[in-house]
């Protein structure tokens, strides 16, 4: 069994659903049951978990050999990331609790650095998720193809 988060948006979704092409089980980790439905006609289990909440994690992730984390994004965090805090302690619990064989965590490029700034959240979560026992792997991807459609104006006609 797969646990992956953020199934509902652009990453977690092909994760999703390239392992259900696989035939492999996938729980779908969803914050809001409305956005679960559409996961669970293409034969996912649903688990509802709030990033913050060890004990919704940890019944998320028990059972699963593979769990994927995707935070949700922090554009304005408060100072000394109390948030990014409190989400690494949850996540720290609950990966103690429910012991996945492996987990992969959706990082970001910079998470390395020493100065404090907006990426420092992932640097928490990191060192903080690091010391337990379980296989992680941290990916740090520099940028998404995605984003780069907020930067470029539609074109401005339809010929043709």
């Amino acid at each position: 069994m797969y646990a992956i988060m953020g199934i509902t948006g652009q990453i977690g979704s092909v994760i999703g659903r390239s392992l259900l092409a696989a035939k492999q089980p996938v729980r779908a980790v969803v914050r809001d049951a409305g956005k679960s439905q559409v996961w669970a006609d293409r034969g996912c289990e649903i688990a509802l978990a709030n990033i913050e909440d060890a004990a919704s994690l940890t019944t998320a992730f028990r059972g699963a050999e593979r769990v994927f984390v995707l935070v949700p994004p922090n554009f304005d965090p408060a100072p000394e990331f109390p948030e990014a805090r409190a989400i690494a302690a949850a996540l720290r619990t609950a990966l103690e609790a429910a012991r996945p064989a492996r987990v992969v965590y959706l990082s970001t490029i910079g998470a390395q650095a020493s100065q404090l700034n907006l990426l420092t959240q992932h640097t928490i979560i990191e060192t903080t998720i690091s010391e337990l026992p379980t296989p992680i792997t941290f990916l740090r991807p520099a940028w998404f193809m995605e984003n780069s459609s907020w930067d470029v104006a539609p074109p401005l006609c339809q010929c043709g």
